[in-house]
């Protein structure tokens, strides 16, 4: 029987996330594991009066390209992708895998030669969805390799993930944009702040220049679930380390321990305790890659575990996540790179934050009750 979730997930993702509108070209891409998903979102979007296509994915295509594959073809930018890119209104993605450590033993530098080769299609993307041309939204599938991962049974995986995207209320497209709102009001008070401070206990203690940069509020529009605000730092503004909390993945490979040095910008040490030549291959993969291109604030409190997905985790409320490599053109931010690695760090157990020398956050709670903060008795 089909986990009518789905469908409530299709709906918001067409309905509320893209607003896919009649006559609107969409993208439905995704892996095999996401069939259910993806018929749900294809009937969505027809009757939404859009025209859907699928783009399904192999593990095993992946797996093999960058095994067999030689230099030139991993360099290859493939023409289609980028027509795709310039030709749709709307991208909506589903991730999953069979398995995610299909890649793990793939060389860093054959990783990076492909990262290099997806840069003209990303930077077209990103572009034009900062130009309002395309809209777009990523979500996860709620399968037996991630469900692993987050070391959960699947049944209670599907509950943790549909009630991060809070599927579980009755109008979930109300709640979010409720959650839009006390969002915003945070995202209002840092604009035009001049500098943003992390201090954690564990050992971060960064000061990043934020002048002049729109911080975005993420309201469940581009990611789902969402729940954070962000900016793009001034890319040679960043001082000071990041002691990063939870392991990251990043082309199925996980680095654990990562601790960051930034001086004018650009990370000038880079240590971790697992996956380091990994994390620094990474780094050294164009001149952008140790460059922050993103800052953000994670507000969901829906979410209050790390599961080792990304999407997930950089969303917990009362953390924070620095990632370098490329920036989103729409908050003002001017890094340039194939990579971009969202990186988590944890404020709830004595971290601080700090606009302008002034206290803002303790402990992962904001000191003002009308910003994001847990369901009462949470």
């Amino acid at each position: 029987m089909r986990d009518q979730r789905l469908d409530r997930l299709a709906d918001v993702l067409v309905n509320y996330s893209t607003a896919v509108k009649p006559g609107d070209l969409v993208r439905l891409s995704g892996p095999v594991v996401g069939r259910p998903l993806l018929t749900a979102l294809y009937r969505a979007v027809v009757c939404a009066g859009g025209n859907p296509f699928l783009a399904v994915t192999f593990d095993e295509c992946a797996e093999i390209k960058l095994t067999e594959g030689s230099e030139e073809q991993l360099e290859f930018a493939n023409p289609i992708d980028l027509f795709m890119v310039d030709a749709i209104d709307v991208s909506i993605s589903l991730w999953g895998d069979d398995n995610t450590k299909s890649l793990t033993q793939i060389p860093a530098a054959r990783q990076a030669l492909a990262g290099r080769a997806r840069k003209p299609m990303m930077s077209k993307f990103f572009q034009r969805a900062a130009e309002g041309k395309l809209r777009w939204c990523g979500t996860q599938f709620p399968c037996h390799a991630a469900a692993q991962d987050a070391e959960m049974s699947l049944a209670a995986y599907e509950d943790f993930v549909f009630r991060a995207g809070l599927l579980d209320t009755p109008d979930p497209a109300a709640a979010w944009r409720a959650v839009s709102e006390r969002q915003q009001r945070l995202a209002d008070y840092l604009q035009g702040k001049k500098e943003i401070r992390f201090v954690t206990p564990q050992g971060t203690d960064v000061r990043l220049a934020v002048e002049g940069r729109r911080w975005i509020n993420c309201d469940g529009h581009e990611n789902f679930p969402d729940g954070e605000v962000f900016t793009g730092p001034i890319e040679d503004a960043v001082e000071g380390t990041i002691c990063y909390s939870f392991p990251a993945v990043h082309g199925g490979r996980e680095c654990d321990g990562i601790r960051l040095t930034f001086r004018n910008g650009r990370v000038v040490d880079a240590a971790a305790a697992k996956g380091e030549e990994f994390l620094i291959a990474m780094l050294d993969q164009d001149e952008g890659a140790r460059t922050l291109g993103e800052i953000a604030i994670g507000t969901n409190y829906s979410i209050d575990r790390y599961s080792k997905n990304t999407l997930f985790d950089e969303k917990i409320g009362g953390t924070f996540h620095a990632a370098v490599g490329a920036s989103y053109p729409e908050s003002g931010g001017k890094n340039d790179s194939a990579l971009h690695w969202d990186m988590v760090c944890d404020l709830r157990h004595g971290g601080q934050i700090y606009v302008d020398d002034k206290l803002i956050s303790e402990n992962g709670r904001f000191l003002d009750p009308s910003w994001p903060a847990p369901a009462c008795g949470a």
